[in-house]
């Protein structure tokens, strides 16, 4: 991993409070588990920095690097790495994601 991808990666999840590194865009994503989060986080009402992995290699597969976590979505929130579509989706479910952003301080609109 080259240290201007380690570098455009902190600089993403430290100055937004929502990232998701997702195939595709928040408007189109390109693949099912991604578009799955981007409707999670839409129904909840967060607002988050879609970050497209398949326009920058560099991206793709340094972020899988950075985290030790081989698969695309990945969300991250006030800075840490949450998780991937599966997790994001259980934690939906029970209301642990709802808590968590509320605790990281980002307003959510909706409960589960």
């Amino acid at each position: 991993m080259t240290q201007s991808a380690v570098q455009r990666i902190e600089a993403d999840i430290t100055s937004n409070p929502v990232v998701l590194y997702m195939k595709g865009t928040p408007v189109f994503p390109q693949c099912g588990f991604s578009a799955r989060v981007v409707q999670i986080l839409g129904h909840v009402g967060v607002p988050f920095k879609g970050v497209n992995v398949l326009e920058d290699t560099e991206i793709r597969e340094g972020i899988k690097a950075y985290t030790n976590w081989p698969t695309i979505p990945q969300l991250y929130v006030g800075g840490e790495f949450v998780g991937g579509c599966d997790i994001i989706m259980e934690m939906y479910q029970s209301g642990e994601l709802q808590s968590m952003l509320k605790e990281k301080g980002i307003a959510v609109q909706a409960e589960a």
